[in-house]
């Protein structure tokens, strides 16, 4: 496997939970879904009392990347890794130029939300601005959203998750693209909201939160987080994908790839946000 990313996830995903080391050498591209899939493979492997040895990438290039996300900074906690100091010729100065929005994040609690909307707010003139050329109104829309898609892991989730958000180019569109990647293994959607709707799958439970913003609580005005987050990814011509359990759920504009609604995936607890947004 060359690329871990949302489009080498199951595969990915498979291969990691059958085999008894996580063999990375040969990967030259990862991108946040990759990297925070990663760390939520780790954490359900940590729940079972598993931990892997993972060998990490040959490339340079990509460890570089590793480190400018604080990808190691968590793997080290659920993993062996091999070498257990990647040699980086020189760390990647963390400025202003960094096409990094956040580095990976832990979300259990509603302050980490702040401290996540915080610094994104700090870098959003850097990235969002320049790169995606949004205004103040889009900036506030996207922090929004970005807030709502985390809350919904602590409203919902009932474990740690993680969130990662990097810009990168496109050049088959000639586009800058952000990625956000937002994932937990908690309690998924179709467990979340069984406690008030009859749901058939997981399938059904993704479409009710994100179409008909559905909500486990009953009082008025929850559950329309991840309504709202779809509307501004409309707005922006962006690419949203749900996972959660056996299915997926994907909002694809018509520049992007992927199929709409897939189900009998592999199970995979909690669940694994994908937003893409280009350039205006």
């Amino acid at each position: 496997m060359t690329q871990i990313t949302e489009d080498t996830f199951e595969q990915a995903l498979h291969v990691f939970r059958e085999a008894q080391e996580i063999d990375l050498h040969g990967v030259t591209f990862i991108d946040p879904y990759g990297m925070v899939g990663l760390l939520e493979i780790g954490e359900l492997l940590k729940s079972e009392g598993v931990q892997k040895t993972l060998y990490l990438p040959e490339s340079e290039e990509v460890l570089k990347y590793l480190e400018r996300m604080d990808f190691f900074r968590f793997a080290d906690g659920y993993f062996t890794l091999k070498p257990s100091q990647p040699q980086i010729s020189e760390k990647y100065l963390r400025n202003q130029s960094s096409d990094v929005l956040l580095e990976i994040t832990p979300i259990e609690k509603s302050d980490d939300i702040h401290f996540i909307v915080g610094k994104v707010k700090g870098r959003a003139h850097a990235i969002l601005a320049r790169h995606l050329h949004y205004d103040e109104r889009a900036i506030n829309g996207f922090i929004v959203a970005l807030s709502e898609v985390c809350q919904n892991i602590i409203e919902h989730s009932e474990t740690k998750g993680f969130v990662g958000i990097q810009k990168y180019h496109f050049q088959s569109m000639n586009k800058n693209v952000v990625k956000i990647a937002v994932m937990d293994i908690g309690i998924g959607f179709r467990m979340s909201l069984s406690e008030r709707f009859s749901l058939k799958d997981d399938l059904e439970a993704i479409e009710k939160a994100l179409l008909h913003g559905a909500s486990r609580y009953a009082e008025k005005g929850r559950g329309h987080g991840l309504a709202a987050v779809r509307r501004f990814v409309n707005q922006w011509n962006g690419k949203l994908s749900i996972r959660s359990g056996t299915a997926k759920f994907s909002i694809i504009p018509q520049w992007a790839w992927g199929k709409e609604k897939e189900f009998h995936l592999a199970y995979f607890p909690g669940s694994q946000v994908n937003i893409l947004l280009p350039e205006i």
